[in-house]
C-alpha cells in the first residue's frame, strides 16, 4: 500500500525494490547538489539513473530528457530536485509516466503533492537525501549523515 515514507526502515525497503532513478532538475552545474547525487548514483550504484531538464541535452556525457515522458523507460523512483512549487506538477507527471514513486530532496515538502502520489499508488519520500540515505544503509554513513570514521577535532597528543 502506497504511503509517505517516514521511518528509515520504510526508506530502505524502497530503495532495495527501486532498479531505475529519474533526476528530475538535474543540473549540468557541478556544485548543485543534483549532480553530486547523481555521480555518487552513476559511480557507487547499480541504479539505472536518467537525467530530466529541459535546458540540457547532455550532462556527464549521459542523453538528458526534457520529461519523465520522453525517458526510454518507465522509471521506478522520480527523484525530485525543483522549487516547491514545481512538486505538484512533477508528481502529476511521475503518476502519468507509471512510476512507483517520488522523492522530494532536503528542503522539499508538499503536503498536497505527497498526498495526490500516495492517493495514485505512489510512495513518497519528503525533506530527505536520496544519497544520503542510500549511503547510509550501505554503511558509509551514520543514521545522523555523516561518515562513520574517526572524526575529531582533538590534537593528537604527544607522548
Amino acid at each position: 500500500m502506497a504511503a509517505i515514507l517516514e521511518q528509515m526502515q520504510d526508506r530502505l525497503e524502497l530503495l532495495q525494490r527501486t532498479r531505475s532513478i529519474a533526476i528530475v532538475g538535474m543540473s549540468k552545474n557541478s556544485s548543485r547538489s543534483s549532480h553530486f547525487v547523481a555521480t555518487y548514483l552513476g559511480g557507487s550504484t547499480d541504479f539505472e539513473v536518467y537525467y530530466v531538464n529541459p535546458r540540457e541535452t547532455e550532462i556527464m556525457g549521459k542523453p538528458v530528457y526534457a520529461s519523465l515522458a520522453d525517458l526510454p523507460v518507465v522509471p521506478d523512483m522520480v527523484d525530485v530536485f525543483r522549487r516547491v512549487d514545481d512538486l505538484p506538477a512533477v508528481t502529476d507527471e511521475a503518476i502519468a509516466v507509471g512510476a512507483t514513486s517520488v522523492w522530494f530532496q532536503l528542503g522539499l515538502e508538499h503536503p498536497e503533492a505527497a498526498a495526490t502520489a500516495v492517493a495514485a499508488g505512489l510512495d513518497v519520500v519528503q525533506n530527505c537525501c536520496l544519497k544520503i540515505e542510500h549511503a547510509r544503509f550501505r554503511g558509509g554513513l551514520h543514521t545522523a549523515g555523516f561518515n562513520t570514521g574517526v572524526i575529531d577535532s582533538r590534537r593528537a597528543r604527544i607522548v
